[in-house]
């Protein structure tokens, strides 16, 4: 992976952070964190891996539903041609390594 590829997934996450944060309305959104974010090598797609508290499935739709509005904010933030697609993906990873820490501890 290049160099500049990982500084613009960087500069992504950072900035669909902030967005998130201080620019959506819909409140639910706030707690949203953002572990990973993969882009393609022609930046034509963002893969933004995003965690929520437990119980909230319901906001990946909500980033679904948003995702619109924060392209095209994310579009005033950084310069490129042509801003890539957003797919929001449920992160998992967490919940994963917990249960495997937890099975660890119960075979000792």
């Amino acid at each position: 992976m290049s160099i500049k590829l990982e500084r613009l997934e960087g500069i992504i996450r950072k900035e669909v952070s902030l967005i998130l944060m201080t620019e959506v309305k819909d409140p639910s959104l706030k707690w949203i964190t953002i572990t990973d974010v993969q882009l393609t090598k022609d930046y034509s797609l963002a893969k933004i891996f995003v965690t929520f508290p437990q119980g909230q499935n319901e906001l990946l739709e909500n980033c679904e539903k948003a995702k619109g509005f924060i392209r095209s904010a994310l579009s005033s933030k950084i310069k490129l041609k042509k801003v890539p697609h957003i797919v929001f993906v449920h992160d998992d990873s967490l919940e994963r390594g917990n249960r495997i820490e937890e099975i660890l501890k119960n075979t000792k």
